[in-house]
């Protein structure tokens, strides 16, 4: 856990806002890593799929590729939204004894 840089931050003056965003932003970032991520190995695999069996419609709606990147982002972000806060209102003290 990051408890003592949530710490450290809140003894140096971060705002609650400022770390609660922060983290929000994090867990945005690694949603969208994650479906990037995704997005690409489903596209080697239609490809492979294509290949093996060129009979086969294997390749997804564009609607498709939307909600699931859709999902991810907003599964990552809400996701993130309780240990945000919590770490927004983290004790500066509590958190650097904590080590």
């Amino acid at each position: 856990q990051r408890t003592a840089e949530i710490g450290l931050l809140k003894a140096l003056g971060a705002r609650a806002g400022t770390i609660r965003a922060a983290f929000l932003a994090e867990a945005a970032l690694l949603s969208v890593a994650g479906a990037l991520a995704g997005f690409a190995l489903g596209h080697v695999g239609a490809w492979g799929v294509r290949l093996a069996f060129p009979e086969l419609p294997a390749w997804p709606p564009d609607w498709a590729v939307v909600a699931a990147l859709a999902t991810a982002l907003g599964t990552g972000v809400l996701f993130g939204v309780l240990p945000a806060r919590r770490a927004a209102r983290l004790d500066p003290v509590q958190a650097l004894s904590r080590r």
